[in-house]
């Protein structure tokens, strides 16, 4: 609520002490917000609790001023009453004595200046949002063929780095997209030429790499590098990007939020591209070792063909010796056992028998009919037909199987009796 006279005109509403404090420390907060002051310290106090208390004055006006415990890192010097500082903090009413107060959230001496103060409080705003985490830094492009620069085109930052780069690597492309690197509004230029070269575009193709860079100079001369909107570009970019701004000892707040920060505008040449040269020795040197290792290769694989050859003809010559004397020995059996040699034998043999016949027809007939007659007769003893002449017959079933017990036998069934003279038939009853 804000209070104004028109405020108090329009409403009759009678406030409590508590409700106007309250009313007074909502306006106040909301018009002031978090300031810069700078004055002498007084009537310092540390309170057992931590808290820090003090008066910070100036030739006019004083006003009351609180560190809380915890709230910002002890300074390097303690601190007493008359010394010189810059605090920051925001304007707020101790409602209990209805006193408006300061509530300090960075304190420094006076003589450091108010932009290192401002760049020390954007570093922790944007280091707590996680811009500068390592792990968000995304690696550069070992052989890039497209980067866009931005710079300003007639500083000596771009002069420097083309040198560097058409030395170091002759095939790459470069976008250069200029802006004021000084100035009120080149933060705002170089913003948007950081979101023009990382978004697609059809005037140009897409980069590999952007390098931000500018020659060195004082705090004021790189403040536009240390400014919110440049640090959000660049964390905001799809294609990596790398700081190169001011000399060496310069660090700016676009150097932390970039993927990679380079001492110098030459050094960030170097860094981004390889050395041409250096990619051709390092190409004859993987010539040489390829070649080597080929040269190696068809050596081995030479004498490896070599002791497959011997080898082969070994197996080769011992195939074809065991080939000879298994043809050797085949011909021997062959010769063994050759049509004429066997008729030759067989002939010999029937002649053999031929004589052996001639020389004695009538006693092998005489023997022949011996064992006739001796078989005949045991045939005529044992043989069936004696057997029925003795007055023995033989009966058979239906099928003319014999009947050898009674078991076999059933009523009705029709059987054939054989005697000596004949057969005759029977049915069982």
């Amino acid at each position: 609520m804000e209070l104004t006279s028109d405020f108090f005109q329009q409403t009759s509403k009678v406030f409590t002490v508590g409700e106007l404090t309250r009313a007074i420390s909502g306006t106040l907060e909301t018009k002031f917000g978090a300031v810069w002051v700078q004055g002498e310290i007084s009537n310092y106090k540390l309170h057992p609790s931590g808290h820090q208390y003090f008066t910070l004055k100036d030739q006019r006006a004083q006003i009351g001023c609180v560190i809380w415990r915890d709230a910002i890192a002890p300074p390097r010097q303690p601190l007493v009453d008359g010394t010189q500082v810059q605090v920051y903090g925001a304007v707020t009413v101790f409602e209990a004595r209805g006193q408006y107060q300061l509530n300090i959230q960075i304190l420094q001496p006076r003589g450091v200046g108010l932009l290192q103060a401002k760049f020390e409080t954007l570093k922790r705003k944007l280091q707590a949002e996680g811009l500068f985490a390592p792990d968000r830094k995304r690696p550069l492009p070992k052989f890039p063929r497209r980067i866009g620069i931005v710079t300003s085109p007639t500083g000596a930052a771009i002069r420097d780095m083309l040198n560097v780069l058409r030395r170091r690597a002759p095939w790459l492309q470069i976008l250069i997209n200029p802006v004021r690197v000084q100035g009120t509004g080149a933060a705002q230029e170089i913003a948007v030429a950081i979101r023009e070269l990382a978004s697609p575009n059809e005037a140009f193709t897409p980069l590999d790499l952007i390098v931000v860079t500018r020659g060195g100079g004082s705090i004021e001369d790189l403040w536009e590098f240390n400014e919110e909107i440049v640090a959000r570009a660049i964390f905001n970019s799809t294609v990596p990007i790398v700081s190169a701004v001011g000399h060496e000892i310069d660090f700016t707040i676009c150097d932390f939020v970039a993927d990679l920060r380079a001492a110098t505008p030459s050094a960030a040449a170097e860094v981004i591209v390889p050395d041409v040269v250096d990619l051709r020795r390092q190409i004859d040197g993987c010539e040489r070792a390829v070649s080597r290792e080929l040269i190696k290769r068809l050596r081995d694989a030479q004498q490896g063909l070599d002791h497959a050859r011997e080898t082969l003809q070994r197996c080769l010559a011992h195939k074809i010796d065991s080939y000879k004397r298994g043809l050797l020995h085949i011909t021997a059996a062959l010769q063994a056992r050759s049509p004429a040699r066997e008729l030759m034998m067989r002939r010999n043999r029937f002649a053999d028998l031929h004589r052996r016949l001639v020389a004695s027809p009538s006693r092998l007939l005489e023997n022949a009919r011996h064992r006739f007659r001796h078989i005949e007769g045991i045939l005529r003893v044992l043989g069936p037909d004696a057997t029925l002449r003795r007055g023995y017959s033989i009966t058979l079933d239906e099928r003319g199987k014999i009947i050898r017990t009674i078991a076999a036998v059933r009523p009705k069934m029709k059987i054939r009796t054989r005697v000596s003279d004949g057969e005759f038939g029977s049915e069982i009853l």
